[in-house]
């Protein structure tokens, strides 16, 4: 049985996996917009981008219509292309890989740490070849990845260093007083804001940049390849429709205001699955504190014994109402991948960790008595498989 997270599911689902936080200032924010001629590229997009890049402490923001339309923009604007190679983890969301083909690159995988869940540094530098361009580094879950040891080898081997952010807005790395926000650390930083997400625009992206002309590039290539102040049928080079309306920009600046309350709240229900299933037999919580990191809880994903079937404790939980996801399937066990050469490197921890990770119910306002509920129902469909 496999269950999308984001299908929309029978009318009996009690507990969905998502729910997106809307308030009724996002309702007002964006009834406002509409009662102006602006509804884009207008000054509701000016302003996200401004507050976008002055939370996370960097020059310039550009939004776009999607993570993925960032991924992509971000490899476009380096100058990734036919014959490179980019590094990324297979255990991620599709899009990272998707991204590198669709700018005719190669995807080339390495493996992720077991504790993390993310690139694994040593890993990636035993598959870097005269070929790499680039690492792309997710933050999987929410965790920051070892970004100083991924730094430290990007510059050292002449690479560029992408950040894939989308699920960490507010994650945090380092000591004091050098703590950075994920998306301050590479050459470009991508942000995703669907409705899962820690702060939505309903759909959008954005990404974050320290180089003025890569700011620039960016945002001609958005746009149907428009320079700043050319006329709307003057096109300086091909370009794309990958831009985010001013309906979800008002809506992704009330957001922001509202992210340090919502981290809070997710937080919070991190640390109450925690308590509750703290001690089942054989399965594998998330940490909840990792050295010189501030974690953005994304998802809560544990890890099921190693006997039981992740497909049975599904079917389980969702007889009583209960949506679960299985993250991430490996991209290089996909059907669609296993032809790339990419996918020849060996993965193992991907593939030990990714065949008994289970997402459960995870948003800002889960309540307590449903978190029970599905602690409850976990238990007692693992015990079922341990008979």
């Amino acid at each position: 049985m496999s269950i999308d997270p984001q299908r929309p599911q029978a009318a009996s689902r009690m507990i969905p996996l998502s729910s997106p936080d809307i308030t009724q200032a996002e309702i007002d924010a964006v009834t406002a917009v509409l009662r102006t001629p602006n509804l884009s590229l207008g000054p509701e997009l000016a302003a996200f981008e401004a507050e976008f890049a002055s939370n996370h402490s960097v020059p310039y923001a550009v939004a776009v219509s999607s993570g993925t339309a960032g991924l992509h923009l971000a490899l476009l604007t380096l100058g990734i292309s036919e014959g490179d190679e980019v590094i990324v983890p297979s255990f991620a969301f599709i899009a990272v890989a998707n991204a590198v083909l669709q700018v005719r690159a190669t995807p080339v995988f390495a493996d992720i740490d077991p504790v993390t869940l993310n690139l694994d540094p040593a890993s990636v530098e035993s598959v870097i070849t005269p070929r790499t361009r680039a690492i792309l580094v997710v933050h999987t879950f929410g965790v920051m990845a070892e970004i100083d040891l991924l730094t430290e080898i990007a510059s050292r081997r002449g690479l560029a260093l992408i950040e894939d952010a989308c699920e960490a807005i507010g994650a945090e790395f380092g000591d004091p007083p050098s703590t950075g926000r994920a998306g301050s650390f590479g050459d470009l930083a991508v942000f995703g804001f669907y409705p899962n997400k820690q702060l939505t625009t309903g759909e959008g992206g954005a990404v974050l940049t320290r180089d003025p002309e890569l700011a620039a590039r960016l945002r001609s290539l958005r746009n149907q390849g428009r320079q700043p102040g050319a006329g709307w049928l003057d096109h300086a080079e091909v370009g794309y429709n990958y831009r985010l309306s001013d309906l979800a920009c008002a809506l992704g600046r009330v957001q922001l205001r509202r992210l340090g309350e919502m981290l809070a709240s997710r937080k919070a229900a991190a640390e109450r699955y925690d308590a509750l299933l703290h001690g089942l037999p054989g399965l594998t919580l998330p940490p909840l504190i990792l050295p010189r990191r501030a974690i953005s809880w994304f998802v809560y994903v544990v890890r099921l014994p190693e006997q039981v079937d992740r497909d049975s404790v599904r079917a389980a939980l969702a007889r009583r109402g209960i949506a679960s996801g299985s993250y991430f399937a490996p991209i290089h066990l996909q059907p669609a991948w296993r032809a790339y050469s990419g996918a020849a490197n060996a993965l193992p921890v991907t593939e030990s960790i990714a065949r008994r990770t289970l997402a459960l119910p995870f948003f800002n306002r889960i309540a307590a008595n449903q978190q029970k509920e599905v602690a409850v129902a976990l238990e007692e469909a693992i015990c079922a498989e341990c008979v």
